[in-house]
């Protein structure tokens, strides 16, 4: 048994992974690197493949750390993807019902 500390959306648990033996050893596929931003823009990535459920921002909008800028649907869970610092929305590069990957840019912040 190997034990682990996992954190989802700023809560910590604790799990507990049991080992078996004679099991093929998977190596974890490396993330996609993050596709970039336009000069002096952050872009908001998604995090994981999903759908998008609903954009809450539009281009010139002012938003705050922390504001949901779109929610994403990824395996029947909702999940808000968040303004990572505070901005002006650049850019809107996602649409309702979008089927996106991960590390596809959703939003530009400037």
């Amino acid at each position: 048994m190997k034990k682990y500390r996992v954190n989802v959306n700023g809560t910590q648990y604790d799990i507990t992974l049991e080992v078996l033996e004679g099991e093929a050893a998977v190596a974890p596929k490396a993330a996609p690197a993050p596709k970039a931003a336009p000069a002096g823009g952050q872009s908001v990535n998604a995090p994981m493949p999903g759908t998008i459920l609903t954009v809450n921002v539009k281009p010139g909008q002012a938003v705050k750390k922390g504001d949901v800028l779109v929610m994403l649907e990824a395996m029947k869970m909702e999940n808000e993807i968040m303004a990572p610092v505070d901005g002006t929305v650049s850019a809107v590069n996602v649409t309702k019902g979008q089927s996106v990957q991960s590390g596809d840019v959703l939003v530009t912040l400037a």
